[in-house]
């Protein structure tokens, strides 16, 4: 009966709001500088409804820190941020007066990094305290590897946490995505803590409040900064041109980010000469900062899946309809968004070139001699990308 319970008011009082904070959080998506396009009002939408999920691990169930779990973040139905096509994200809570391990397989994927982050001022944390990368990280000769996260200095892999350490993030970008095995890990607290597993009614409504805000703050988050980019299309820019936020950058290399915008009878070439790196990616999405679906449509390329021509060049075309030659970013009906290339580990770091023409010029102002697909060889291209798919995140998605 109604009553019955003293926090029954409370928690329905959190219900509600948690439901009333996510229904403001759409006006995101209908503000001015958002794209008005049928296509970006849904997936607006739909991103906001693909993070709660995201939120509530966050903030309702992976919460505490003394009895943390690996969990990823974003697969083909949950992203944000730039997520990369290439990646698999897993990370968990810490608390940096706590020790702790992380064990298990390291997989081979052909990046791999270990960070550790503070609160901060950003829905992903402040500062990184300290991290390790791919040849950094001691591997034993089955495999098998262990690091440790503590305040005092360990033997072995290490990270010191301050603190403020509030999470740990594994990050694997893989290549070869049909034949790069993903990490098979653990962390573990190994401080003196007790567990409680008892779930209390202000548990579920400071829960609650925080994954409503995570979502709200974390979309309008990233959308504010894919709008630095809007205002200057066709030009790459590292986040250090653009913004000056510790919490942005990748380990070991930055990010350079394009906004395009390409009307339908229009194509955008960039071209580009990579340089020897340890990893190289292309990634392609929208309006909100969200990568294509990487499963069935040409949307990255990287190091080992890219058609390079005789000279070395990386020639990528953003068109409408296929045009044929192996680097294709397609937009996916989208008419705008970004395009992102990493170079991590780089002997240098190019800016690519971006020319903008009408579709019926395209062939004209290709090089002689410019490599293209035929269509058998572009379905094998396509097949090929759900079976990494489900390589790195196994059926769930």
């Amino acid at each position: 009966m109604k009553g019955d319970n003293p926090n029954d008011e409370a928690l329905q009082a959190a219900w509600n709001d948690f439901c009333d904070d996510l229904k403001q959080a759409s006006a995101l998506v209908f503000r001015d500088s958002t794209p008005a396009q049928d296509i970006d009002r849904a997936k607006g939408l739909r991103l906001l409804a693909r993070n709660i999920s995201l939120a509530l691990q966050f903030h309702l169930e992976n919460v505490d820190p003394d009895f943390p779990e690996l969990l990823h973040y974003f697969d083909p139905i949950r992203k944000q941020g730039g997520d990369n096509t290439d990646a698999l994200y897993v990370g968990a809570p810490i608390n940096g007066e706590n020790t702790y391990r992380i064990s298990g397989q390291r997989g081979d994927a052909r990046y791999f990094a270990i960070t550790v982050v503070e609160d901060g001022a950003t829905p992903w944390g402040g500062a990184v305290v300290g991290n390790l990368i791919d040849s950094e990280v001691s591997v034993e000769p089955d495999g098998s590897f262990e690091i440790v996260l503590s305040p005092e200095e360990q033997g072995g892999n290490w990270i010191r946490t301050t603190p403020g350490a509030w999470r740990v993030t594994v990050r694997q970008f893989f290549a070869d995505w049909e034949n790069e095995a993903p990490m098979q890990a653990r962390i573990d607290c190994l401080s003196d803590v007790d567990h409680d597993p008892v779930l209390t009614p202000r548990a579920v409504m400071q829960g609650l409040r925080d994954a409503a805000a995570w979502v709200r703050v974390s979309t309008h988050y990233w959308a504010d900064m894919l709008d630095k980019w809007k205002v200057q299309p066709n030009r790459f820019l590292s986040y250090r041109q653009l913004d000056d936020n510790a919490i942005d950058a990748t380990p070991g290399g930055e990010p350079l980010i394009c906004y395009w915008q390409v009307p339908a009878d229009e194509v955008l070439v960039v071209r580009v000469t990579p340089p020897a790196a340890d990893y190289w990616a292309v990634e392609f999405g929208n309006y909100w900062w969200e990568t294509m679906d990487y499963r069935y449509r040409l949307c990255s390329t990287n190091c080992h899946h890219a058609v390079l021509e005789d000279t070395g060049e990386l020639l990528l075309v953003v068109s409408h309809e296929d045009p044929g030659l192996p680097n294709w970013l397609d937009p996916s009906g989208h008419v705008e968004g970004y395009i992102t290339l990493r170079w991590i580990g780089a002997e240098h770091y190019p800016v690519p070139e971006c020319v903008q023409m009408p579709r019926s010029d395209l062939a004209d102002y290709l090089p002689a001699g410019t490599k293209t697909i035929s269509a058998a060889a572009r379905r094998s291209q396509l097949a090929a990308r759900r079976t990494g798919v489900i390589r790195r995140f196994g059926h769930q998605v």
